[in-house]
């Protein structure tokens, strides 16, 4: 049999289980809200589209814009034009859709405009959970990288240190771009 005092310690760590399975579904309950849901059926219906005529440039494009048109501001859709852009090679282009989700991102999180004015207890950019200031740091690290990508390495550095300034413990693997970065131009005897 159990004793009372057992009894007392198997309630509290159910009730403790139930808190952290309550808090992860809360998690991502608002995940899905920020990044993935509210969007609109026919606007999932053409990024799904999109992605299924990836091969022919011109239809994916045409319903990626056809998704935009019927969701102007959801995170979801510049995601999807992102990576099109990306994955393409069209990375001036994926770059103004990384600025744009910069902009964003600010602005749902409240931040300054300018990233280089944001600073580390702006939002939790610490908490994994915490899926708009998230959002902003992969935003940031797309907007680095690309300028590096497109020869703007002062830039893409600038942007990849704010990144590492917002999260030190390094979550979204900024450190690497980096030292990447810190490595171009150096000889292989170095």
């Amino acid at each position: 049999m159990f004793s009372n005092t057992a009894a007392a310690v198997d309630t509290q760590a159910v009730a403790s289980r139930n808190r952290r399975l309550l808090s992860a579904a809360e998690a991502v309950s608002l995940e899905r809200a920020c990044l993935g849901g509210g969007l609109p059926h026919e606007a999932e219906r053409h990024l799904c589209l999109a992605g299924l005529n990836y091969h022919e440039d011109s239809v994916a494009e045409a319903h990626l814009h056809q998704a935009q048109a019927l969701a102007p501001d959801h995170i979801g859709v510049y995601i999807g034009l992102y990576r099109f852009y990306f994955y393409k090679g069209r990375l001036s282009r994926a770059l103004q859709i990384a600025e744009v989700c910069l902009e964003k991102s600010a602005r749902d999180n409240g931040l300054a405009a300018d990233w280089r004015q944001v600073r580390p207890g702006d939002a939790s950019f610490g908490s994994y959970e915490a899926a708009l200031p998230r959002f902003y740091l992969f935003a940031l690290k797309a907007y680095g990288y690309l300028q590096m990508r497109l020869g703007n390495l002062d830039e893409g550095h600038a942007a990849l240190a704010k990144m590492l300034e917002l999260d030190p413990s390094d979550k979204l693997g900024g450190s690497t771009l980096l030292r990447v970065l810190e490595r171009m131009g150096l000889d292989d005897d170095d």
